[in-house]
């Protein structure tokens, strides 16, 4: 556990790479197989996984941290968790959160300062503030090295107000976060803009810009240290269901022709 751990950290420490997101034991290891370095939980895939919707507080941290346990045992990478807003609005919920994360074998988590409230979705500063402080403490007690990345969601939320997001990203590294992340960054510009704020810490990134997405090498030269998917992959997987199902509905039999073969995607899977 504390070599997967310390790998992690190591490779926040320089350069720029890729967090694969999988949402079940069965993704993480086909996705492994293509020489990732660290996988990330995904909440949106999970919540498909459950048949419920993302963003609206369907999953449990209990559902969650299970989840998390079975794509950890699933491959020796290190394993990040989203783990949402803490599963719960008070310091102590991300604080406890975060130990039985760090528990359950993961490497790391991000905690977002969401509010799981429609009206009001984004907690006021320094409850948002007080809230990654609680988590960050809880991260410097592992037993093992725990990378906390603290999310500031503002552009997700319909507020895209980047002096505000770089505000919080800064509190944040200054209550302990290891590693900054603001979903959603409207251009290059403001990606920018964020790496050097909260520099020397690590920032990761969705994607890419809103303008337009751009190659993990071009994120490397704005100096971003991680690139994660979200809920990508799982979109990929659950839209070529979709198809193939569209495919059964209209009798196209042939068209199953052309599916990937069960013994390609079974030789990645443990005898």
């Amino acid at each position: 556990m504390s070599d997967k751990a310390e790998r992690f950290r190591a490779l926040h420490a320089s350069g720029c790479f890729a967090i694969a997101n999988v949402w079940d034991a069965g993704s993480a290891r086909l996705v492994a197989g293509f020489g990732f370095q660290a996988l990330a939980t995904t909440s949106a895939g999970l919540a498909f996984m459950l048949g419920r919707r993302d963003g609206v507080a369907a999953v449990s941290r209990e559902e969650a941290l299970a989840n998390a346990r079975d794509i950890v045992g699933a491959t020796d990478l290190p394993v990040s968790a989203d783990l949402e807003d803490g599963y719960g609005p008070a310091p102590e919920d991300a604080a406890v959160t975060v130990a039985r994360a760090a528990a359950a074998g993961l490497c790391g988590c991000t905690i977002e300062d969401t509010t799981a409230d429609p009206v009001r979705p984004i907690h006021a500063f320094d409850a948002a503030v007080a809230r990654v402080a609680a988590a960050a403490r809880a991260a410097q007690a592992a037993p093992h090295p725990f990378i906390l990345t603290a999310r500031a969601e503002n552009f997700l939320h319909g507020r895209p107000d980047l002096d505000d997001t770089i505000r919080r990203l800064t509190a944040f590294a200054e209550a302990g976060a290891d590693c900054l992340y603001a979903p959603g960054l409207p251009d290059e510009a403001a990606i920018l803009d964020v790496v050097r704020a909260v520099a020397p810490k690590p920032v990761n990134v969705l994607t890419g810009p809103r303008a337009g997405l751009v190659p993990l090498s071009r994120l490397a030269e704005l100096g971003v240290r991680r690139v994660s998917v979200g809920g990508a992959i799982a979109r990929a997987a659950y839209g070529a269901a979709m198809e193939a199902a569209r495919w059964l509905a209209a009798g196209d039999l042939p068209r199953y022709a052309g599916i990937t073969p069960h013994a390609q995607i079974n030789g990645n899977m443990r005898p």
